[in-house]
C-alpha cells in the first residue's frame, strides 16, 4: 500500500512523516487564458507562497494541483483547485478527508469585489457574499466557519459586467497595490504557522 501511495504522490515524505498542520487554498480558474486575472488572485498568492517557501506545485490529485513542505517546523500544503471557481469545494473536501484534517486547518484565499483593490481582510466565518467559489466550499464543507483571506479587487466603476470585470486582467495602475497585497497575504499565511488565525487577523486587519 505504501508503494502504491508513493506512486500516486511522488516522494515518500508526501504520504508520511507527520500530520499536515495547515492547508492554504487559493481560488481561481485553470487555464492560460485566466492567468493574472482578478478572479485568480487566490492562485497568485499561492504562487507567491510556493516561491517564498520553495514548494513546487507538482502533485496532481483531488481535482487540483498542490505541493507540500515543512516551514518553520510546520507541515503545510499549498493548493490550487482545477475545478473552475464554481466547483472549488469538489477539490477541497476530498483533500481534507484524505489527510484527515479539520476545517480549522484550512485557509481560503480569494478575490473580493467589496474591498478596494489592494486591500485585504481576514475573517474566520461568514456567508458566500455572492462569491460562487465560497458558495461551493460552504456546500461541500457544510459550514461557513472556515478561515479566509479576502483579497480586494474593487468593483467596476462603469462599463464591463461583473463577469467580464473579474475575468479581466488588472490595469497597470492597479498592479503596485495588488502586488503589495499579495505579499501581505503571504506574510499573513506565514504568521499563521506560529500564531492563531485570530491573532493574525488582529495584525493584518488594522
Amino acid at each position: 500500500m505504501k508503494k502504491f501511495l508513493q506512486s500516486l504522490f511522488g516522494k515518500e515524505q508526501d504520504v508520511s512523516g507527520g500530520k499536515i498542520m495547515k492547508v492554504f487554498v487559493g481560488l481561481g480558474n485553470p487555464g492560460r487564458q485566466y492567468e493574472e486575472t482578478r478572479h485568480n488572485i487566490g492562485f497568485m498568492v499561492i504562487d507567491e507562497l510556493a516561491d517564498k517557501w520553495n514548494i513546487p506545485l507538482t502533485q496532481s490529485k483531488f481535482k487540483g494541483i498542490f505541493g507540500q513542505g515543512t516551514i518553520n517546523g510546520e507541515k503545510v500544503l499549498l493548493v490550487k483547485p482545477l475545478t473552475y471557481m464554481n466547483l472549488s469545494g469538489e477539490c477541497v473536501r476530498p483533500l481534507l478527508d484524505f489527510y484527515k484534517l479539520d476545517v480549522e486547518d484550512l485557509v481560503i484565499i480569494y478575490d473580493d469585489l467589496d474591498l478596494p483593490a489592494g486591500k485585504l481582510r481576514l475573517r474566520q466565518k461568514g456567508s458566500a457574499g455572492g462569491h460562487n467559489g465560497i458558495k461551493s466550499l460552504i456546500q461541500h464543507l457544510q459550514t461557513q466557519n472556515f478561515n479566509r483571506i479576502r483579497m480586494g479587487i474593487d468593483r467596476p466603476k462603469n462599463g464591463p459586467s461583473i463577469s467580464d470585470y473579474v475575468l479581466g486582467k488588472f490595469h497597470a495602475e492597479e498592479r503596485p497595490a495588488i502586488d503589495d497585497s499579495i505579499k501581505k497575504a503571504a506574510e499573513a499565511c506565514e504568521e499563521n504557522l506560529s500564531k492563531e488565525f485570530l491573532q493574525v487577523m488582529n495584525t493584518f486587519n488594522q
